[in-house]
């Protein structure tokens, strides 16, 4: 058994048939689903706001296992991997993954880099997850950092792009 800290985004076609893709497909393993969060697009490419959730799954996966579901789902919403950050129908993440014994898994594997590298700089990521886990810990370089930490270190003005969209309709935490 493993749980594993997902965040998914879009921000082309349907926004909401998309997260909900996600919410449905990872629906045996739920522990808990954030609400949707609204930012504007990171990584300097010109598109529309994208919409983040952040899921916390249990199951019987190794982390590949974890990656090559999210894929399936992406591949199912028609996921091109054209301009990097640029937009997408579907963006499955894997944040992180926490071992049966409550080890965090850390892989440096160019297939996987878990946790994820950059999740500490990323308000989208965290804020969801603060919503759905106030106690959340990250493992970065510096050692286990609590997400509220992370969150504290950014820029302000990133963290107030974070808006709050609210649940998707019918999904609750």
């Amino acid at each position: 058994m493993s749980r594993a800290v997902l965040s998914a985004g879009t921000n082309v076609g349907d926004w909401t048939a998309h997260l909900r893709s996600v919410v449905d497909g990872f629906a045996d393993h739920l522990v808990a689903v954030s609400h949707v969060f609204t930012t504007a697009p990171w990584g300097g490419v010109d598109q529309d706001d994208f919409h983040n959730i952040t899921l916390i799954a249990d199951g019987p996966y190794s982390p590949s296992q974890w990656l090559a579901f999210g894929a399936r789902l992406e591949q199912a919403a028609h996921r091109t991997r054209e301009i990097r950050w640029g937009p997408r129908t579907l963006d499955v993440d894997v944040i992180s993954v926490t071992d049966d014994a409550g080890r965090v898994v850390v892989s440096d594997d160019p297939v996987l880099t878990l946790p994820h590298p950059r999740a500490a700089e990323r308000a989208f990521v965290l804020v969801p997850w603060r919503q759905i886990d106030p106690d959340a810990t990250l493992w970065t370089p510096d050692g286990m950092r609590a997400v509220d930490d992370l969150i504290d270190a950014l820029d302000p003005d990133e963290v107030a792009g974070v808006r709050e969209s609210g649940p998707l309709v019918g999904i609750g935490r």
